[in-house]
This record gives C-alpha cells, sequence and structure tokens, in this order.
C-alpha cells in the first residue's frame, strides 16, 4: 500500500482585502495565487476589513462607526478561521492599524495556541516602534517568527533587540508584459502607480515633471493611484500649469500591466519607502526606472546599473535623471535590460521556497512545544 501524501500546510494570511488597494493587499493575493496550484500548501485570506452583513453594512459609511463595527465582525472572523490553520501569516502596517489589525490576530492566535508568523512591511517602521512600546513588545515575545521583505527593514527592527528573517516580495511577471523602449519615439510617456498620501510625495514627481516639460513639452505624465491627497495634488498639476497630466485613479491588480505597458519611463518620489513593489513591476515590464534614494529603495535600484536615484524631495534632481535618459535612450535601455534581469530573482518561482521554508519551521516549532508541553503535563 502506498504512503497516504502528507497533509498540506494550512496557513491563514490575515490581511487587508482588495477592496483596500495597497502593496500588503497585492502582495497576499500573489501569495494566494502562488499557493493555489501546490499541495504543500493550503492558504486562505482572512480580511481585516470584513463587510458587516446588510443592514448594518451601511454604517461602513461613517467615519467613526465604519472602525467599530468593523472590528465587531473581525474578532469573531479571526476566532472562527485562525482555529483551523496550522501557521497564521499576519501583513503588519504602522500605527493604529497595527492596533486595529495585527494586534487582534496576534492576541488570537495565541489564545487558540497557534504560531504567529508576523509579516512587517511599513517603510515608517522606525519611528513606528521608536513610539510604540506595544509594537516593540508584540514583536520581540509574542511572535513566532517576523519576516521583512528587505535587508533594509531587517536592520531597522534589529536596532530595537527584534529578529527577523527576509523573505523579498514577489512579482507576478506573468501580469506585465516586457517590451524595449526607444526613447528617441514621442510622445514619451511617465508613470507614477504610488498612492496620494504624504509620505509617498506625488507632489515632488509633479514638481519634477514641470521641469522635465519644460525642456520636452510634448512629454506626458499619467498617475496611478488614490488617497487623502488626491485634490491637493490636482490642486498642484492646476497651479503648475501642466499639460499632460492624467489621474486615473485606483486600478484594480488585473489590470496594473496595461498601465506599465503604455509607458515608456517610470518614477516614484517617496520620502519613506521599504521595497516598493512599484519598481519591481517597473522593472518586470522593461521601463527604466528612477527614484528618490530613500529607505530600502537602494537595495533594489542599484544607482547607474538598473535604475537612477536622485536625492529626497528634490524635483530638479530628479528631473535631471529622468532627461538624462531621454537624452541618452541607449544607456536608458541598458539600465531597463538590467533591472529585467533583476526582476526575476523576485519571481514566484524563486521566493516560493523561502516562504515553504520559514512556514516549515514555525509549524514544526508550534508542534516540538506542544508535545513539550504534553510531557510536562505527563510527568
Amino acid at each position: 500500500m502506498c504512503p497516504a501524501a502528507p497533509r498540506p500546510l494550512r496557513i491563514a494570511i490575515v490581511v487587508a482585502s482588495l477592496r483596500i488597494l495597497g502593496g500588503q493587499a497585492v502582495q497576499a493575493q500573489r501569495l494566494l495565487n502562488g499557493w493555489s496550484d501546490d499541495p504543500r500548501v493550503d492558504a486562505w485570506i482572512v480580511p481585516i476589513n470584513p463587510i458587516p452583513p446588510a443592514p448594518f453594512d451601511r454604517l461602513l459609511r461613517v467615519k467613526y462607526l465604519r472602525t467599530i463595527v468593523t472590528q465587531l465582525c473581525y474578532w469573531p472572523l479571526l476566532v472562527r478561521e485562525l482555529r483551523r490553520a496550522d501557521v497564521v501569516h499576519v501583513f503588519s502596517a504602522s500605527y493604529s492599524s497595527f492596533l486595529l489589525a495585527p494586534l487582534p490576530a496576534v492576541i488570537i492566535s495565541h489564545l487558540l495556541g497557534k504560531p504567529v508568523l508576523l509579516n512587517y512591511h511599513s517603510g515608517e517602521a522606525e519611528d513606528h516602534l521608536r513610539r510604540s512600546g506595544i509594537a516593540r513588545r508584540t514583536l520581540r515575545r509574542h511572535v513566532d517568527v517576523n519576516v521583512v521583505p528587505s535587508a533594509y527593514l531587517r536592520d531597522v527592527l534589529e536596532r530595537f533587540g527584534i529578529r527577523s528573517t527576509v523573505v523579498s516580495n514577489t512579482v507576478d511577471r506573468r501580469v506585465f508584459a516586457y517590451r524595449v523602449r526607444d526613447l528617441r519615439q514621442r510622445p514619451l510617456m511617465l508613470l507614477s502607480t504610488r498612492n496620494f498620501e504624504p509620505h509617498y510625495n506625488v507632489a515632488c514627481t509633479l514638481r519634477a515633471f514641470a521641469r522635465v516639460q519644460e525642456r520636452f513639452p510634448d512629454v506626458r505624465l499619467t498617475l496611478v493611484g488614490s488617497g487623502s491627497q488626491a485634490e491637493a495634488l490636482k490642486a498642484t498639476a492646476r497651479r503648475l500649469e501642466l499639460r499632460g497630466v492624467t489621474f486615473v485613479g485606483a486600478v484594480p491588480p488585473s489590470e496594473i500591466g496595461r498601465c506599465y505597458d503604455a509607458a515608456d519611463i517610470y518614477v516614484q518620489t517617496p520620502a519613506i519607502d521599504n521595497m516598493p513593489l512599484s519598481v519591481l513591476e517597473a522593472f518586470a515590464s522593461g521601463l527604466p526606472v528612477v527614484s528618490t534614494r530613500v529607505g530600502g529603495v537602494p537595495a533594489v535600484v542599484t544607482d547607474g546599473v538598473d535604475g537612477l536615484l536622485a536625492p529626497d524631495d528634490d524635483p530638479d534632481s530628479i528631473a535631471a535623471r529622468i532627461i538624462e535618459l531621454i537624452e541618452a535612450p541607449d544607456h536608458a535601455q541598458q539600465l531597463a535590460a538590467a533591472g529585467h534581469d533583476k526582476s526575476a530573482q523576485y519571481d514566484w518561482e524563486q521566493v516560493r521556497e523561502s516562504w515553504l521554508a520559514v512556514y516549515q519551521a514555525v509549524a514544526a516549532s508550534n508542534r516540538d512545544a506542544g508535545r513539550a508541553l504534553e510531557v510536562q503535563r505527563s510527568a
């Protein structure tokens, strides 16, 4: 008789659903898609933003009631979904969202005796951990393993005495059609896909674009994203009298590849960043990349090798780097080709085994701890 196949590891992924379009939700969906055809892992998403049943779903439109109603649905959902997991994989950001989403998942996991993998993604980690004793204690004492997507973030956590393991973000290169750009052709299209929040500093992108457009009047800019600064950014574009700026709004992951395919140069100007998925997507699409040199970006983009970097909040320098690409199209192609080659190391086939190894180690550690407890009780 053939031995039965081992049961797959059951992984509950606690993260925002794609109703909140952001890097964590996109990354979690890519994990879910990747595991869907792998018999070793049975993964599912536990949304931190569940939709309450009617008629209470109407309360989500009310600012403060939204949080209360969501929490009243979220905690019971955690109890129901985490009890069947072997490992609880919790995506985490910073500040109040840490208290409302990851912390409840950690608490319920411990009550259920489930091991926790906390996947910390925030580029604001240093400030958050300095301010929050709750977050520091949670990551140090109440999480079985902390996983971060970059060496940069690992070093930040280490400064607070928090150990972590690096597993890179992954990009589904099948979604992004690679093609070689010829920057001699006109008109050229610049692309930014960062959400309209202060730490992404999209206003700097607009100011840099104004300087580029003075030199190349037919250059265009597409901004993909949404957020609290949307109206302010539109006002900035009007004040600068920019031409050819298109605010597309939020674009679902299934369609984002078209935005990259239509562009010629990718530009982003965040003030704080960790390991931007947008850069990996640009690499996979064959776009030359210009970015600010902040946070973990230099660990992804090597200046002059696979992209160009500039100082933080310096529109003159960003514009100069964009113009450098336009005036040296052969060099731009070389940078884009190197970026595309680099994107292969972030493909799911490369990242899959790293995740599996972490899941297996956490699950095994929990089983060993359970056996030790049984021995103590029987002694």
